[in-house]
């Protein structure tokens, strides 16, 4: 279960996966990360299923996939939106290290 209390998380620099925010532990729901791309990688193809997604790119520049048929450009100083049933994939085709935070809450009934 949530704590429910306010609290802040120091990003660090690694050349990994930083979790932020853990849905059990530190959230009603939302998960929160720090992904960092090689040139090359990418975070692999996953669907939003009945969630929410933001991106919030820090540095780098790459292309975000969405279904098979569709591709955005992404980068420093942007952010993206992926809505609920949303297949997508971040793929770094730049020369220098993309690196992201991206946050997963569940989505609104409608």
């Amino acid at each position: 279960m949530a704590s429910g209390k306010p609290f802040v998380v120091e990003l660090n620099t690694l050349k990994e996966y930083q979790r932020l925010v853990d849905p059990d532990q530190q959230s009603c729901g939302m998960k929160c990360g720090r992904v960092y791309l090689e040139p090359g990688q990418a975070c692999g193809q996953h669907s939003t299923e009945d969630r929410e997604e933001v991106l919030v790119f820090l540095a780098g520049q790459g292309k975000l996939q969405i279904a098979h048929d569709q591709q955005l450009s992404i980068g420093q100083g942007r952010l993206a939106y992926i809505p609920p049933r949303t297949l997508h994939n971040v793929v770094n085709y730049g020369t220098v290290p993309l690196v992201y935070i991206f946050c997963v809450a569940p989505a609104k009934s409608t």
